[in-house]
Parts: structure tokens; sequence; C-alpha cells
């Protein structure tokens, strides 16, 4: 829920930033309200954000590594929904997806917000995905700047 005390707050004084949204639309409506909370997050924060879009969550990890290394983005966000189905595709990607982040994240030291919903059905989806319910989209997006804020913080830091 936005507003609840769990809710990152959005670091202020961070500058200009640019911000690379990957999302992996197959369930685009879904995806729409995911993007809706990030765009509403890093608006506020005066981030400047570019979008991509990838065929699935699995590409997500390779997009963010590419645009990385561009040198062009400050931080990124990454958003997709993977709904279980009757096979383990579901395991594999929510799994691997999330991995590869990770593993993205600290190898390369990027701010990476992880937006990938995984759930069971559609409904919990939506629900995660609304802004104005648990707002998962604005969480990623607020989690890429916390990040943002902490790498400068690290960088300043005298010992």
């Amino acid at each position: 829920m936005a507003g609840s005390p769990n809710e990152l707050a959005v670091p202020s004084g961070l500058g200009p930033l640019t911000v690379l949204v990957v999302v992996a639309p197959y369930h685009r409506q879904v995806t729409d309200l995911l993007l809706t909370g990030a765009d509403r997050v890093l608006r506020s924060a005066g981030a400047s954000a570019s979008i991509a879009e990838v065929p699935g969550a699995l590409e997500i990890p390779t997009a963010i590594a590419m645009a990385a290394r561009t040198g062009r983005f400050d931080a990124f966000v990454a958003l997709g929904c993977v709904i279980r189905g009757e096979t383990s595709h579901y395991d594999l990607v929510a799994g691997e997806s999330c991995r590869g982040l990770v593993e993205l994240g600290i190898r390369e030291r990027l701010a990476i917000g992880n937006g990938i919903l995984t759930v069971d059905t559609l409904d919990q989806a939506l629900e995660r995905a609304d802004p104005s319910r648990l707002d998962k989209g604005g969480h990623a997006a607020r989690a890429a700047l916390s990040l943002v804020a902490l790498a400068r913080l690290f960088a300043g830091s005298t010992r």
C-alpha cells in the first residue's frame, strides 16, 4: 500500500538521474500498472526515464547488462510478471530472472530495482501492480533510487 510503514522513501537531493526501465510486457495489463507506479516515483525524484521492452522476464537481466555497458544510465528498474502455470517453466523463469538481476547488480555494482512479479494468479498480480494498492512498480523504482543514494554515500566515505 502506498504510504505503508514498510514503504521506502524516495531519496531526495540525487540531482538529475537517467534511469532505464526494462519491461517484459507479456502480461501488459499488469506491466502497464507497474510502469505507471515506477514512472510516478521516478518523476517525483526528478529522474529522466527511458523504457526498453524485451520479450520476457528472462531477457531483462541481459538487456540491463547491455545497457549498463553504455554508461548512459544511473539506475535500472526491472518490470515484468510471471504467473504460475501448469508446468515447471514458472519456476525456471521466476528463479533465473531474479538470480540474473542479483548477480548483475553485485558483479557490476549496478543500482537495480526488481519489480518482476512472481504470482499464482492474475488477481494477485493486479493487486501487486496497481499503484493505488501495493504499487510494486513504484517500490522497484524507489529501490533503484535508494541504491544510487547508497552508492554515492559510500563513494564519499572517508574510510
